[in-house]
């Protein structure tokens, strides 16, 4: 099992995932078009050339979001997982760009046993990303109901 069982995690414990996934512009304009985000910031490199402070177009930020948790799966939730339960504080802090390469770390923030689900347990995560310069990107907590290792 790739993921860690509710039981395997520790508060504090920190992930520091191995992929690391440069963002092309064909990823960009690709999920920007596919999820119907017509915002010309991520699809108009000439109007952000000449009408934006960027001079370049951004990468879609729930891009960024999804390849930030995404390649968290591997280290902890891949077939461990039940169900996500939310995500709060979003935040971007700087831009990413076409041939930005971004790197994930994980850090379990809280863990706690499930009232209502036996043999599951509801984990915080706080996934932070970063550049190929290490300076932070994007985070965010997620909270998810995770399967405890079985009897």
């Amino acid at each position: 099992m790739a993921g860690k069982w509710f039981d395997e995690l520790k508060v504090g414990q920190v992930f520091k995932h191995e992929i690391y996934r440069t963002i092309t512009e064909s990823d960009n304009i690709g999920f920007s078009t596919m999820t119907h985000n017509p915002a010309r910031l991520h699809i108009d490199a000439h109007y952000c050339q000449t009408e934006t402070e960027f001079g370049q177009p951004l990468v879609n930020s729930y891009l960024t979001l999804g390849m930030m948790v995404g390649i968290s799966v591997g280290d902890t939730t891949l077939g461990t997982a039940v169900a996500n339960l939310g995500m709060t504080d979003v935040k971007f802090p700087k831009p990413l760009f076409h041939g930005d390469t971004i790197h994930i770390e994980t850090e379990i923030k809280a863990l706690r046993e499930s009232k209502s689900r036996e043999g599951q347990g509801i984990v915080t995560f706080e996934h932070r990303a970063f550049n190929q310069h290490d300076e932070l990107v994007a985070i965010c907590t997620r909270t998810g109901l995770q399967l405890k290792t079985p009897k």
